[in-house]
């Protein structure tokens, strides 16, 4: 008798859980629903029609775990930069970007001169975001939109950006079921997010559309816009890399210290080889330490913080320039 018991208070207790689980699920079910009909309110308010908003949330259901999963590992809070460049600068990314570089070398040559952006770095953007175009992201952006909005740590800004991801589907850019990219929403070859696509997405083939998924003329064009629209200087470099003095004060290194080249010099700070850091007269530098003062230091310049515009993280910033650099030696 004991042991029937047993087995049945077992089993009220698993029927309960489950229960409990199956609410649960229904209740997160339905919470997720109204917030959708609100989103809906906001978007037809803002002149996206129920024709493209019905279609774009068909297959929005509930949050993708995932999704969210991946929001809270970022990059410079599981591994080093090391282990981060390891991994983005690869010999064979360099070799294919050299490649590139030279197949594409007229077009390249004519958004370089029209936005006074040098080719290598909108390569190696290219590289970096998508493997050359190869890695474009396999999520429905509307639906990882709608999945970061809805889960709360920075809802505000996922929400702006699900509404213009509406718009751009509204004016017919790109269709429904090929409007993929990352878990974060960014779209097309260079990984525009929706309000920046916007902004910065331009006609570089003049067929009169915004194509940032399968036109490198748009694709090229729109990098260069993106960075000449937020300070890019054409005549310098992104920053190099350097070694400091022994008793060089940590306090003056990070993107909120600027020096000219010369004071620098002067404190001891050398290129990798030993010999002094080129002084340009006029040149504006910060130090960047990704690691700390114990891993790889680097002298950045404007150009460090045009890329940063595109990228707020200073491993993606600091690897764009250092294969900007692999693709031109």
């Amino acid at each position: 008798m004991y042991i029937i018991l047993r087995i049945l208070a077992l089993f009220l207790v698993t029927l309960y859980i489950c229960a409990s689980a199956s609410d649960l699920a229904f209740a997160r079910s339905e919470s997720f629903k109204l917030w959708v009909n609100e989103v809906e309110k906001e978007a037809l308010s803002k002149g996206i029609s129920k024709s493209t908003f019905r279609p774009a949330f068909k297959g929005v259901k509930e949050p993708v775990a995932r999704i969210i999963e991946l929001d809270r590992k970022q990059p410079e809070g599981t591994i080093t930069f090391d282990q981060y460049k390891s991994r983005i600068i690869t010999e064979a990314r360099i070799q294919q970007g050299r490649r590139l570089y030279k197949e594409h070398a007229n077009l390249l040559k004519k958004v370089s001169r029209k936005y006074n952006v040098q080719p290598q770095y909108i390569v190696a953007l290219w590289g970096i975001e998508t493997s050359y175009g190869n890695n474009t992201g396999g999520f429905d952006v509307i639906e990882a939109l709608a999945t970061l909005a809805y889960d709360g740590r920075r809802s505000d800004f996922f929400r702006s950006e699900l509404i213009a991801a509406l718009e751009i589907l509204e004016n017919k850019h790109i269709s429904f079921d090929k409007m993929k990219g990352s878990w974060a929403g960014a779209m097309g070859q260079n990984q525009f997010m929706p309000s920046s696509f916007h902004r910065f997405a331009v006609d570089g083939n003049n067929d009169g559309k915004l194509d940032i998924w399968t036109s490198l003329p748009d694709v090229f064009s729109s990098s260069a816009n993106y960075l000449t629209q937020n300070g890019w200087k054409g005549d310098e470099r992104w920053g190099r890399p350097v070694r400091l003095p022994k008793d060089f004060d940590e306090n003056e290194i990070g993107l909120d210290k600027k020096y000219d080249l010369k004071t620098l010099k002067n404190k001891g700070v050398l290129l990798p080889d030993g010999r002094d850091i080129p002084v340009v007269n006029g040149m504006q530098a910060s130090i960047v330490a990704p690691d700390g003062v114990d891993g790889s230091i680097y002298v950045v310049y404007d150009n460090y913080r045009a890329i940063m515009k595109w990228n707020k993280s200073t491993y993606f910033a600091t690897c764009v320039g250092l294969l900007a650099d692999q693709i031109v030696q």
